[in-house]
């Protein structure tokens, strides 16, 4: 697709497609039936699930086909590992084109609405105790996803620290003497076992409020604060209405849509549509 012809935000950029078909052996033995589904269709239909938050079910039949099978076949791939190996690819191809900075990452947690519960939900402690889920979200230095965790809305931040820093998608660069790699916090992480999580992998803490990261820009009007892309790029997914209020009830659906959601951020910040 141009990068210059615009296009309406549910429908599927190319650059997707290609990560998909890379996932997706061609068949070639003779037996069975042969298969009419046309898989750009399917995956088209999932991301247009994902970016209205329209219900599996309502699903226009005309465009995308039967609901019920793409539903199949998002549950079938997530089930697979497909998105995740998808979202892998969108940063293999960003690291090509722009380069990822791995120098400074951060992490921040995202608490969503989950009014019909499920796996990996929660009480919601700003929301009059509500069921509810929460993200917790690791980025480079310039917000490209790296890690994504789900968890129950009353799981704190600090509890997933470990977890978010083990789950990239990709390898990352060990930190060594030449190389160190800084870790921005907030307060919610100012902890003894979060400090020691991070310092065993031989990164360098940063836990600052709002309030110092305020003072020191008054001291010094260059500073730059570098927690701020982590919630950049929560704003981001909210955009996504099927992950902004989560309806999924297991838990690996849930995050198969997040997954999809940040391979699709990677893609655009790459300039690949």
């Amino acid at each position: 697709m141009d990068n210059n012809q615009k296009f309406a935000s549910w429908q599927l950029p190319q650059p997707i497609w290609d990560a998909l078909q890379q996932l997706i052996p061609a068949k070639t033995s003779r037996r069975g039936r042969p298969t009419t589904v046309n898989f750009r269709v399917i995956l088209a239909g999932i991301f247009y699930v994902l970016r209205t938050g329209i219900q599996w079910q309502a699903l226009p039949r005309e465009k995308f086909g039967p609901p019920s099978t793409v539903y199949y076949y998002f549950a079938r791939w997530s089930d697979s590992g497909i998105f995740e190996k998808m979202w892998a690819i969108a940063l293999e191809t960003y690291d090509r084109l722009k380069g990822l900075d791995w120098e400074w990452i951060s992490i921040d947690g995202a608490l969503t609405k989950a009014p019909l519960g499920g796996e990996a939900t929660g009480k919601n402690p700003t929301d009059r105790a509500k069921r509810g889920t929460k993200r917790s979200l690791m980025t480079e230095a310039k917000g490209i996803p790296i890690a994504v965790v789900s968890a129950g809305a009353n799981v704190v931040d600090k509890e997933l620290l470990e977890e978010t820093l083990d789950a990239s998608v990709i390898e990352q660069p060990q930190a060594t003497e030449i190389f160190n790699q800084h870790v921005c916090l907030d307060m919610g992480y100012d902890d003894i076992d979060c400090y020691r999580v991070v310092l065993n992998r031989y990164l360098t803490p940063h836990v600052r409020s709002q309030w110092e990261l305020k003072v020191e820009k008054q001291k010094n009007p260059d500073y730059k604060s570098r927690r701020w892309v982590v919630e950049v790029t929560h704003s981001w997914l909210n955009r996504f209405r099927k992950i902004l209020v989560r309806f999924e009830k297991r838990v690996s659906r849930h995050r198969a849509l997040l997954q999809l959601a940040c391979c699709y951020i990677v893609f655009k910040r790459a300039g690949a549509f």
